[in-house]
């Protein structure tokens, strides 16, 4: 014996699984979208406007967490791994790392919480390392981007280098780059420079 679907909905309607399901979890009131076959082209109205105003708060506390977090690394590596009194960056420097930081994370699975970033400063003598950041230790790192912060590079004139001090003094350019590597992928890694 061969059943068929229409059996299932009784006395041989013709009922689509979607329309019972539809009709169970919403009533007889009508949809206020039209499905064209994917998410993106679903007219919905979402049902909280504000919810992009939640997404948009996220994403700034997230660029000031990161910006902390980068802040903390330069303070730290000051004197032991720069041997510097004092660090003298451009302005809102910190924050445009911050914000082109997450901007590359947002193509990841886990987001920024899958990052692992590392802090490096290009001198004279080579790039230094300063430090790691992890935004959220609990979870496994998906890819890696490398931070290189550039140093000013002092050609000053000789009789004026003892006020001048390159060891009290370390100045960074406003350029950096980002070199983003997917940890768990044969990709190659992804340079961008910034000015």
């Amino acid at each position: 014996m061969a059943y068929t679907a229409a059996l299932l909905f009784g006395q041989g309607e013709e009922k689509s699984l979607v329309d019972m399901i539809g009709k169970y979890f919403i009533g007889r009131q009508e949809r206020s979208f039209v499905r064209r076959g994917s998410v993106e082209s679903c007219d919905d109205i979402s049902p909280h406007p504000n919810m992009d105003a939640g997404v948009e708060q996220e994403e700034r506390l997230l660029q000031q967490d990161v910006t902390r977090h980068i802040e903390r690394c330069l303070t730290e590596a000051k004197a032991s791994v720069l041997h510097c009194e004092a660090l003298l960056l451009p302005r809102q420097m910190t924050a445009r790392v911050g914000r082109d930081v997450l901007s590359a994370a947002t193509d990841e699975p886990c987001g920024l919480r899958g990052a692992s970033i590392r802090v490096y400063v290009e001198t004279k003598d080579g790039v230094k390392s300063l430090g790691n950041i992890r935004p959220d230790p609990d979870v496994t790192s998906t890819f890696e981007l490398s931070l290189v912060l550039k140093a000013h590079q002092a050609h000053g004139w000789p009789p004026l280098k003892h006020i001048f001090d390159g060891n009290k003094v370390m100045k960074l350019r406003p350029e950096y780059k980002l070199v983003k590597r997917k940890l768990y992928s044969s990709a190659s890694p992804v340079i961008h420079q910034f000015n």
